[in-house]
């Protein structure tokens, strides 16, 4: 019996070890911008990738196209 008492008390402090956590998440603004990491994840930063050696740089579009 003494067994069921410890594990609800370690339940106990480890749920609400996980409401501390949320709510300090909450607080800090972790779930502020939803929608911004989904937003970024589509539009295109990328740099272009390093020239090797013994290769040519490669020329953006608008020079390739004589623009």
């Amino acid at each position: 019996m003494d067994e069921l008492l410890y594990l609800i008390a370690i339940a106990l402090s480890l749920g609400g070890l996980g409401l501390a956590a949320f709510l300090w998440a909450l607080k800090s603004g972790q779930f502020d911008d939803l929608d911004g990491a989904a937003h970024r994840v589509l539009f295109d930063d990328d740099l272009p990738p390093p020239a090797r050696a013994g290769h040519e740089p490669a020329k953006p579009a608008e020079a390739a196209r004589g623009q």
